[in-house]
């Protein structure tokens, strides 16, 4: 219930139109999404690229910083990712509204990414 309520006040937030909403992926459609592709966005203001393999790996590089590799799968409505030190997955939603993208926490505001085809992590 409360996931519910969490993704009905993300829709308001995000939404700016009477007829537009903003929907929830599910399982499946995440899955399909990622895996095998490269999503590219800003995190705190630093652009990022981060491919998703279809074996469950990740990789998330930044310029000039060290890229990191982790872990990611999909359960149930969220993607979830681990990375080296931590003890727990991280859970997000991924929306979309009006063919765009967006990570979605409890913690976080709507952060919005693209999906680019394959693995590029390069420009």
């Amino acid at each position: 219930m409360l996931r519910h309520a969490f993704a009905f006040a993300v829709a308001a937030c995000i939404s700016t139109s009477a007829d537009a909403q903003s929907r929830k992926l599910q399982e499946d459609e995440i899955a399909s999404l990622l895996s095998g592709n490269t999503a590219v966005g800003k995190w705190e203001g630093i652009p990022y690229r981060q491919y998703f393999g279809s074996d469950g790996t990740t990789i998330f590089a930044q310029h000039d910083a060290r890229s990191a590799r982790g872990e990611w799968r999909v359960d149930g409505e969220e993607y979830q990712s681990i990375w080296p030190g931590d003890t727990e997955w991280e859970s997000w939603f991924v929306m979309e509204y009006l063919g765009d993208y967006y990570w979605v926490s409890r913690a976080t505001p709507p952060t919005p990414f693209q999906v680019l085809e394959g693995q590029r992590l390069v420009e």
